[in-house]
């Protein structure tokens, strides 16, 4: 029988002294990327609520047509997962190792049920004709810019998705490292700079959730 991998304690790179200077370096670098990722997504939402200014009778009619009970759904997906993700940094500082893999099993699992539910939304869309640019092919609309509205809502929620596709990377991520290194109170860089990393991805839904779904 093959013999189990036991977690051994995680090793300082040679090139810093010591594991709060890795740890500090490492979280500076997460702070600058996120960011950048701050500055794209809040260019983004400022064209977002300038087209709801301009146009509000084209987000009113489009928000009509998106479900409110999915993006509801959607939002206790992201937040639970939110929780979870913390919930795996907490344990890995008690060096509970098989708490920190079933949370993030958890966080992977509700982050997976975001993107069943966008799928399903997507698809209402693609079978109505509710597409960006040159794709739209819905009828029934009264205001001629109601496409404007599904143009922002395709950008702004797939880049979003990206994102979340991005983040459940770095759950997988940890769940590697946890099968080689030890989490330890002194050592659980990989869950909070991931857990970071996916509160920016929840802020995002947070703030488009309202943007698309109840203003209008």
């Amino acid at each position: 029988m093959a013999e189990l991998t036991v977690p051994k304690e995680h090793e300082v790179p040679h090139h810093f002294d010591d594991l709060e200077q890795e740890f500090e370096s490492h979280k500076m670098g997460m702070w600058l990327f996120l960011a950048s990722e701050i500055m794209m997504f809040g260019a983004l939402l400022v064209g977002g609520f300038i087209l709801l200014y301009r146009f509000p009778g084209a987000f009113a009619e489009g928000r009509a047509h998106l479900d409110l009970g999915m993006g509801a759904l959607n939002t206790f997906f992201l937040l639970t997962s939110g929780f979870t993700m913390a919930l795996a940094a907490l344990h890995g500082q008690r060096s509970d190792q098989t708490k920190v893999r079933r949370y993030l099993w958890l966080s992977l699992l509700f982050a997976a049920c975001f993107l069943v539910v966008k799928a399903f939304e997507y698809s209402a869309k693609f079978h109505h004709g509710t597409l960006p640019g040159p794709f739209w092919s819905a009828e029934g609309f009264t205001d001629p810019h109601a496409h404007l509205f599904f143009g922002f809502y395709f950008a702004a929620t797939g880049l979003h998705v990206v994102h979340v596709l991005i983040g459940m990377g770095l759950m997988v991520w940890c769940l590697l490292v946890s099968r080689k290194v030890k989490f330890t109170r002194a050592y659980t860089t990989p869950i909070e700079l991931s857990g970071l990393y996916w509160a920016l991805v929840d802020l995002v839904w947070l703030v488009l959730f309202p943007l698309l779904y109840l203003v209008g």
